[in-house]
């Protein structure tokens, strides 16, 4: 088990936030890393974390936050700078004698992936294998929390259709609650975890129109999906601010076929023996979040 210091970047987000949760919770000694000490920063410090304020782009930064930690968690956003920043981080951490890292990449990453980010992750993957630090790779496959976003949606202020590029691809939505109870547990006692690859997949495969069968199951009303081309659906999102990067619609277009071509398909029981909790399902994830799936012309993106 972890005695020293657990570290936990992108805490301010939803899987480092929720293990940053789970791990105060169960009464370990966190430090959250973050960008900036601001109200995100204060929430963290509210259950009892300290605070590391620095940039995974910066190895003397992240050194520093590594000084008397036993096991850390890297997660990084989708944008190009993932490689430097892991090659930063596994620096930083065999500098520091870091005794485990858990990763979070992503359910496509693969050397011949065709999203620029997937392939990435897989390198991001073998740097750290490279780094002689114990590793544990987590490969979550699409969030459920997409369906808090707003280009899900034909027209978020109705909510009444998911309009998506998947087609009839299948998939088990994972939330970010349950990936952080899987970091949580194994960065509490890593040991039994090194050198392992995890898929974390919810407990029930679905097309999107099964999706949208379990929300009206909840919510009381009809919830169709129409299906988008690819190109129609990156159209959308270049007329989005938050979503227009081609970085991001590059990789969203990559997913989007592999979602079609069986890539993000099946499911397992990981995350059950790992937590010793059956992650949520559609049903429980809408339920929980029913005040955001709420029809208001005021509405706006949850996550």
């Amino acid at each position: 088990m972890t005695k020293s210091k657990i570290l936990v970047t992108g805490a301010t987000g939803g899987t480092g936030g929720a293990a940053t949760r789970f791990l105060r919770d169960e009464g370990h000694e966190v430090r959250a890393f973050v960008l900036k000490d601001d109200a995100r920063a204060d929430e963290l410090r509210s259950l009892g974390a300290e605070i590391a304020v620095g940039n995974l782009l910066d190895i003397d930064s992240v050194r520093a936050a590594m000084e008397g930690v036993g096991a850390a968690y890297f997660v990084y956003p989708l944008a190009p700078q993932l490689l430097e920043a892991t090659v930063a981080f596994g620096q930083a951490g065999k500098e520091a004698g870091v005794g485990a890292i858990v990763y979070t990449s992503q359910m496509t990453s693969r050397r011949d992936s065709k999203s620029h980010a997937a392939q990435s992750h897989w390198l991001a993957e073998q740097v750290f294998d490279w780094s002689g630090v114990p590793v544990t790779h987590l490969r979550p496959t699409l969030f459920a929390e997409w369906l808090l976003y707003p280009f899900s949606w034909k027209d978020y202020a109705t909510k009444d259709t998911l309009a998506l590029p998947f087609g009839r691809g299948k998939f088990a939505p994972i939330t970010t609650e349950d990936q952080g109870r899987v970091i949580a547990k194994i960065l509490a006692d890593p040991a039994p975890h090194a050198g392992h690859l995890y898929k974390l997949l919810g407990p029930v495969e679905l097309d999107v129109y099964g999706i949208a069968a379990a929300a009206s199951e909840v919510l009381g009303r009809t919830i169709t999906y129409t299906p988008l081309e690819v190109d129609e659906f990156l159209a959308i999102l270049g007329k989005l601010p938050d979503y227009s990067s081609p970085f991001f619609t590059q990789h969203i277009g990559a997913v989007a076929l592999d979602c079609q071509n069986g890539i993000t398909g099946g499911t397992n029981d990981d995350v059950e023996r790992i937590t010793g909790r059956r992650p949520m399902t559609i049903q429980e994830f809408v339920t929980k979040h029913k005040a955001a799936f709420e029809v208001t012309p005021n509405s706006k993106a949850a996550g």
